[in-house]
């Protein structure tokens, strides 16, 4: 009994040494070929994608915020007083409206989904950072098909803001325009206007009133404006861009549970210069799709609201292959 014991306590003790942390990334910069655990020290290159093609999208989406994958379509919102959601396919032509009633836009600002409904955030706070009035409407998807949504609310407040002092406009640190949907919970990304970091903030995914528990935060060094997840590879992707309108995505993958910040960490800038990009959906994971809404700076730019096909196989592919 003594030996099989010893010949346990030995084993166990062989395995932990035989595990070694590092970069397990070959993409990376710093790879280490022995690591078997990921600890998120991977640095990477920098690098700069062109979308595979740009298509401006119809007028009535100059605003268009958000996007989702569903049902062979692209579902996008507005972030102004329209409440009507719309699907579009991947040449940028509406194929289907579906207007929300009894229910009002004061900035929806993102669109996700889970299995069984879709989750639109009115929680854009840019304009003097003390909105009160934060909440997700959740719609149910089947009753869509029959044009009767069912629409319910997750109102939600942030734990660690307690002044609600009206700012300036683009100051406030407690803006979210991002957020997905994971197993029972949602987990929101801040717009951090001072800081140019994220912070996640973290909510049950039924309709209540809730305090938003701060989870963790990353400096990503930009406006972050949408967020998607493939959670079977453990990928997030956060879309944003800079204070200069220079896009970029940033890639969150083999990370611990939901701890999205503990794996590899890969910013993307994006060939798009002056693009407001504010939405991103993906459908495999390798190819993704985003929105900028319109923007115009007269007499410099004059940007029109545009659907992208962005192909980011040559960054995933060898992770999703292993």
């Amino acid at each position: 009994m003594k030996k099989a014991f010893l010949l346990v306590l030995l084993s166990f003790i062989s395995q932990i040494h035989s595990q070694i942390s590092g970069c397990t990334d070959p993409l990376s910069k710093n790879f280490n070929p022995s690591a078997t655990i990921n600890d998120g020290s991977c640095a990477y290159r920098r690098a700069k994608v062109k979308p595979k093609y740009s298509i401006q999208l119809p007028d009535v989406l100059r605003e268009t915020s958000g996007l989702v994958f569903s049902d062979n379509l692209l579902w996008t919102t507005n972030d102004d007083t329209d409440t009507t959601v719309y699907g579009v396919d991947t040449s940028g032509v509406i194929q289907k409206e579906m207007a929300l009633e009894k229910v009002s836009n004061k900035d929806w600002e993102e669109i996700a989904q889970d299995s069984s409904y879709f989750y639109i955030g009115d929680f854009g706070n840019n304009a003097s950072g003390n909105r009160k009035d934060l909440h997700i409407l959740r719609v149910k998807k089947k009753s869509l098909v029959g044009n009767i949504p069912e629409i319910d609310t997750i109102s939600f407040s942030y734990s660690n803001q307690t002044d609600f002092t009206a700012m300036k406009s683009n100051r406030t640190n407690f803006d979210c325009e991002a957020f997905i949907v994971a197993n029972d919970s949602i987990y929101l990304f801040t717009k951090q206007w001072k800081q140019k970091e994220t912070a996640v903030y973290v909510i049950p995914k039924t309709p209540g009133d809730y305090s938003a528990r701060l989870k963790d935060t990353f400096n990503v060094k930009g406006l972050i404006t949408s967020a998607t997840i493939v959670p079977h590879k453990k990928l997030l992707v956060l879309s944003g861009y800079s204070k200069s309108l220079s896009p970029f995505v940033y890639l969150f993958y083999d990370y611990d549970r939901l701890a999205f910040f503990s794996g590899n960490k890969r910013k993307i800038k994006i060939a798009l210069p002056f693009h407001q990009i504010e939405g991103i959906a993906t459908q495999n994971g390798l190819q993704y799709y985003l929105t900028n809404e319109n923007f115009t700076k007269k007499p410099l730019w004059a940007v029109p609201q545009q659907l992208h096909q962005l192909d980011l196989s040559s960054f995933l592919s060898h992770y999703f292959q292993r």
